[in-house]
């Protein structure tokens, strides 16, 4: 951790004291600290290194030298307890000040959307931009920005029409402001205030703006929560990137004891309220146990999953048998499948593809379907345009003759508590946060050898397309 003297850091001003503790830090080696039970079932040529630390008890461990793939269900290096929590430790620097009431707050993570046409091409910008959405190689990150406004440009026109078809923006953030706002009073029911905060990735309010409130109302403990059940680089990961990069710049945050929920798709409340949902709309069907239970995830890169090591496709199967045997113990057992949405970049992405999975069902005789948005918890442009309007028009012309869809959890009662119960079973770990830049640099290396396999592959395939050709045009010669 490098002593830093610059006057503001990514919108956060440090005081003449904040910046006179940051260079007496000493230097601190990060580590994770994760539950026993989760390191089940890793072998050892998996080469962790694990040596107990004073500061915890016998239910934790602190790991150092995390691999990105660490096992099957954590393919990433990032382990988990059992609402997902990964902590940080610095252990040789001393917590906050003492103080006799902690100011515990909650930070909820999502996307963010355009809330008008205008801020269209803005948003995708902003998304494109991203070097966790499009992961280029270290050696090309200059052209990060360029190819991100040319796609924007690009799909601006397009992406306008579906915003105009849903009302004109996205009601992504009023939906978050709802869930903050529920959540705060479910906190407060169980005895916990807590200031709850948004952070949107791509738009208004960012979460650099969410983290500058933090500081200037002097939480004392935070917990951060994404407002994705499931893990990706993507997603959580490339939220918590943010994070993390203001947090190891600031000696304010840098002590700030900080717990993140990286996954809660395990959570007995998220997995109830899914079933609970789909029951729901089941009985409303003519023929309930005839319906095919249709789950729809946000599809991501392939080799996001097979090269960088992103758990979501593990964690999205995962969640389906959960979701699946709660369903089962009320007596449904529908038919059901999986299939991933959304595609953007022209690159190889999660397969089955939800386009070509409808109109195989339908040519297959299914005739009535349930769609089920497994990833998402807010309305926005994949639910309210994607899926009920063009997946839907798809599926009544590939022969589906009975359509429905599950509603996003938004504000369910028992989805706010679920997430108020994580917050609280989170907030008894919180350490301060400490980075290490290993894992997204062997990321990088992985991803720069993803790239060179590519091109040698491709260059091989051009060049035996070319063969017969150039064998036909040398015998003639010869000849």
């Amino acid at each position: 951790m490098a002593a830093m003297n610059a006057t503001s850091i990514s919108g956060v001003k440090l005081s003449a004291s904040d910046r006179k503790f940051f260079r007496s830090c000493p230097q601190v080696r990060p580590v994770l600290s994760v539950s026993c039970w989760l390191l089940e079932g890793l072998q050892e040529s998996q080469a962790f290194m694990v040596s107990v630390s004073k500061s915890t008890d016998k239910s934790s461990v602190l790991c150092w030298g995390l691999q990105h793939k660490a096992n099957k269900r954590n393919n990433t290096g990032l382990t988990f307890s059992s609402v997902g929590v990964g902590t940080y430790d610095l252990s040789s620097v001393e917590s906050q000040s003492h103080v006799t009431e902690d100011k515990v707050g909650v930070l909820l993570l999502n996307l963010g959307g355009p809330e008008t046409l205008n801020d269209v091409q803005s948003f995708l910008f902003n998304l494109f931009a991203d070097p966790d959405i499009i992961r280029l190689p270290r050696l090309f990150r200059f052209l990060q920005q360029p190819l991100a406004q040319l796609i924007s440009v690009l799909r601006a026109p397009k992406s306008k029409e579906g915003y105009a078809s849903i009302g004109g923006g996205s009601p992504l953030r009023k939906i978050t402001d709802e869930q903050a706002r529920d959540i705060k009073l479910a906190l407060e029911s169980r005895n916990m205030a807590a200031n709850v905060y948004v952070g949107m990735r791509y738009w208004l309010s960012f979460t650099e703006d969410a983290i500058l409130q933090i500081k200037k109302d002097n939480v004392t403990k935070l917990v951060v929560l994404p407002l994705y059940p499931h893990y990706s680089i993507s997603t959580t990961g490339s939220s918590i990137s943010v994070i993390q990069s203001i947090f190891r710049e600031d000696a304010y945050l840098s002590r700030l004891p900080v717990s993140i929920i990286k996954s809660w798709y395990q959570q007995d409340g998220y997995v109830k309220s899914m079933a609970d949902l789909i029951e729901k709309e089941l009985v409303k069907f003519s023929n309930p146990e005839e319906v095919m239970i249709f789950f729809n995830a946000h599809g991501v890169p392939n080799f996001y999953v097979k090269d960088v090591g992103d758990p979501y496709k593990d964690q999205m199967e995962d969640c389906i048998i959960l979701i699946m045997r709660e369903l089962k113990t009320g007596g449904i057992n529908n038919e059901h499948t999986l299939a991933y949405q959304s595609r953007v970049v022209p690159v190889q992405w999660l397969k089955p593809y939800t386009d070509k999975v409808l109109v195989e069902v339908g040519q297959k005789g299914v005739k009535s379907l349930l769609a089920v948005p497994v990833s998402f918890v807010s309305e926005h442009i994949e639910t309210l345009e994607e899926i009920d309007m063009e997946y839907k028009e798809l599926a009544l012309e590939s022969g589906i003759e009975n359509w429905g869809r599950v509603p996003a959890l938004g504000c369910t009662s028992s989805f706010i508590t679920d997430l108020a119960d994580a917050v609280i079973e989170a907030l008894p770990s919180a350490r301060a946060m400490s980075t290490s830049s290993s894992i997204s640099e062997e990321n990088d290396h992985d991803f720069l050898r993803y790239c060179i396999k590519v091109s040698f592959g491709s260059i091989l395939a051009f060049l035996l397309l070319l063969l017969p050709k150039l064998m036909s045009a040398f015998k003639s010669h010869m000849l």
